[in-house]
This record gives structure tokens, C-alpha cells and sequence, in this order.
């Protein structure tokens, strides 16, 4: 079930919100306060080179492996063809 959100679901309400942070004098919140920056600076330098370094570090072998399993669970979260065509036998 998805999660449900906090933003008001009425079309009135929700125009009036945007319009009321779009006229805000407030500034946005920094989302790095109270953190370290040494720290985040580190987080994203790991971020940004994880999947090409681990990448390089497989073998072919491992790499289609992968891919062949991750294959089989986008293709299992669908229904068969069986499943979504109707029946014709009149």
C-alpha cells in the first residue's frame, strides 16, 4: 500500500499552499544543517563512484548473472498474456 501523503488532497487546498509557500518570506530549509560537511561531502563522493566501481570490479560472468535476475523480478511483477486477454469463446 502506498504511503499516504501529508499534502492536502483538495484542489482548493492545494492551490492555496502552493500559493502560500511561493509567497513565504521564509527561507528554505538547508537540508545539511546540524550535519558535518566533511561528512556528507564524503557520502556523496561514495555515491557518485559506487555502481562504476562496482561495475569494474565483476566478472562478465557475475555481471549477466545480475541481469538475468533482476530480469525475472521486473517480469514477474506482470501479468501473462493469458491473464490479460479476455475470453472469445462464444
Amino acid at each position: 500500500m502506498p504511503k499516504r501523503s501529508s499534502k492536502p488532497t483538495d484542489l482548493n487546498s492545494r492551490a492555496a499552499a502552493i500559493v502560500a509557500q511561493a509567497t513565504s518570506d521564509e527561507p528554505d530549509a538547508d537540508p545539511y544543517e546540524g550535519k558535518n560537511p566533511a561528512a556528507v561531502e564524503l557520502g556523496r563522493l561514495g555515491g557518485r563512484k559506487g555502481g562504476k566501481a562496482r561495475a569494474a570490479k565483476l566478472t562478465s560472468e557475475q555481471r549477466s548473472e545480475i541481469a538475468k535476475k533482476a530480469a525475472t523480478v521486473r517480469w514477474a511483477a506482470r501479468p501473462s498474456a493469458d491473464e490479460t486477454t479476455p475470453d472469445c469463446k462464444s
